[in-house]
């Protein structure tokens, strides 16, 4: 509890992850590390993760008495993926810690109420409305203007569940694809930030309610999808203070524990808009693995078991790449500069737009 002594998880202890992605092998390696074990629970045979760990249960998030014998077999639940079921979270709770607590990942996996959440946190986003039909559709994009997005408010990522609506859009037939979200989980109008570039922060905060903050990075997409990241942002000093105030005051609010990371945009005039929120590693941390004194991944492990919070600075300047479909085919060929680190996450098939791994190329001046 915050304010409170800490009682770590001894060693031997064992870890539960729910999804079985690189996110959560990386996650079970740093586990490891400090003399944990990790459990994996997620549908899909012979995931990534389950790769470094003997442990694991393969079965659907629905399945109830899957998760109850996975609950009695951990100690503490984290996540991977924000895209849990939050019934399988609520499940979980009732027999042992989740971390971040249920309630983090009912908002972060919605984008309506993660900017409803951030907006009565006082956190500044894009202007943005819920969507119910056609005709509240045109409502909103003539309140809220062209350019536009409409977005499913879960689900979506890399681009999925998204439409532009620019000046020649013709809102009747883009509405189809989205009708059956909007009757289920709903769907999400966003004007459209003219941003200068992409940021992003990780946040940490342990079960004493510390917080530790990595610096902002700055992210570049192609086709949706992470393409790199720059370490640390090109941004003014009072940009980077204001980006880690946000994630703490957002980490505090939340009632975090565990990690958070948070999306920004900056705009022209150095305003700092909330995008989106993650509560587990994210791609675009990979970098801390080999340019900070603590990795996002240990990180993680030491706020959800009650271990005191690792230093967060970074070791060096770095670039994050990620390797998409076939280019982790020339993967090793990386390894020719000595100062490229390579992490491959064990993915049998390359397809299009699939992350098979990454490297991180450290730039130390002066040396």
């Amino acid at each position: 509890m915050p304010g409170g002594a800490l009682t770590p998880l001894p060693p031997g202890a064992v870890i539960g992850i729910l999804g079985g992605g690189q996110l959560g092998r990386m996650t079970a390696q740093a586990a490891a590390s400090l003399g944990y074990r990790s459990h994996i629970y997620g549908p899909e045979a012979d995931a990534p993760a389950t790769q470094v760990t003997p442990l694991s249960t393969q079965a659907d998030y629905t399945d109830q008495a899957a998760l109850r014998d996975f609950a009695k077999a951990v100690d503490v639940v984290t996540y991977e993926f924000e895209n849990v079921p939050f019934a399988a979270a609520e499940t979980l709770a009732r027999y042992v810690p989740v971390r971040p607590g249920p309630g983090v990942l009912h908002i972060c996996q919605n984008r309506l109420r993660e900017k409803n959440f951030c907006n009565e946190s006082e956190v500044p986003t894009a202007p943005y409305a819920a969507v119910a039909d056609l005709a509240a559709l045109r409502q909103q994009v003539e309140k809220i203007g062209r350019p536009c997005v409409l977005k499913t408010a879960e689900m979506g990522y890399d681009g999925k569940g998204q439409a532009m609506i620019d000046r020649d859009s013709d809102l009747e037939a883009i509405w189809p694809s989205f009708a059956t979200a909007a009757a289920t989980s709903g769907v999400i109008l966003e004007g459209f930030i003219d941003f200068r570039l992409e940021i992003s922060v990780l946040v940490a905060r342990g079960m004493d309610g510390a917080r530790q903050t990595y610096v902002p990075v700055e992210n570049h997409h192609k086709n949706h999808i992470l393409d790199q990241t720059i370490v640390p942002a090109r941004v003014t000093p009072r940009v980077a203070d204001k980006a880690e105030g946000i994630a703490r005051h957002l980490a505090e609010k939340i009632d975090l524990v565990g990690l958070l990371a948070i999306e920004m945009f900056v705009t022209a005039d150095e305003r700092v808009l909330v995008n989106e929120l993650a509560p587990r590693p994210h791609n675009s941390g990979h970098w801390t693995l080999d340019a900070a004194v603590t990795s996002q991944f240990e990180q993680t492990v030491r706020a959800i078991a009650g271990l005191p919070l690792g230093a967060p600075e970074r070791l060096c300047e770095a670039v994050m790449k990620n390797l998409i479909g076939d280019e982790v085919a020339s993967a090793q060929a990386a390894l020719t500069d000595p100062n490229v680190k390579l992490h491959l996450y064990g993915k049998a098939e390359a397809r299009p737009g699939r992350k098979m791994g990454h490297t991180t190329k450290l730039i130390r001046r002066g040396t």
